[in-house]
């Protein structure tokens, strides 16, 4: 598998992730708060998550423009980024909870379509980037 396949699917893997940990882990913390004794920095995973996915995003999706010339989708992966940024950048005490969430799951939505398209056009194109 090349380097830009498996960035595509990285990618993927973590816009959904983002997703998973902004709505699944505030209700699997109140589930679990008479077991576990631990506090979570929601803030500091979050920031973690934007940051993996913004250099393996953009790594990806120049990766494939390069090999199959399709601009169309670029755009949307890159405002996926931005959405996800300015939703760590702005925060919840900016935002609210319920607006950072919003931000977050939209940028998550865009970046998983782009790379999603950008995989589904490199495989039907048979790039170089392909096995």
């Amino acid at each position: 598998m090349k380097a830009q396949q498996r960035t595509d699917k990285l990618a993927m893997t973590l816009s959904f992730v983002c997703v998973a940990h902004c709505f699944f882990v505030p209700s699997f913390l109140i589930l679990t708060s008479g077991i576990l004794s631990f506090s979570l920095d929601n803030e500091f995973i979050h920031k973690l998550i934007v940051l993996l996915a913004v250099p393996v995003s953009i790594y990806a999706l120049t990766t494939g423009y390069k090999n199959h010339n399709t601009i169309s989708f670029l755009p949307v992966g890159i405002l996926g980024l931005l959405t996800l940024i300015l939703a760590v950048v702005l925060g919840e005490s900016t935002l609210g909870e319920f607006g950072e969430k919003a931000l977050t799951l939209g940028g998550s939505i865009l970046i998983a379509y782009a790379h999603f398209k950008n995989y589904q056009v490199c495989k039907k194109l048979e790039c170089s980037c392909h096995d």
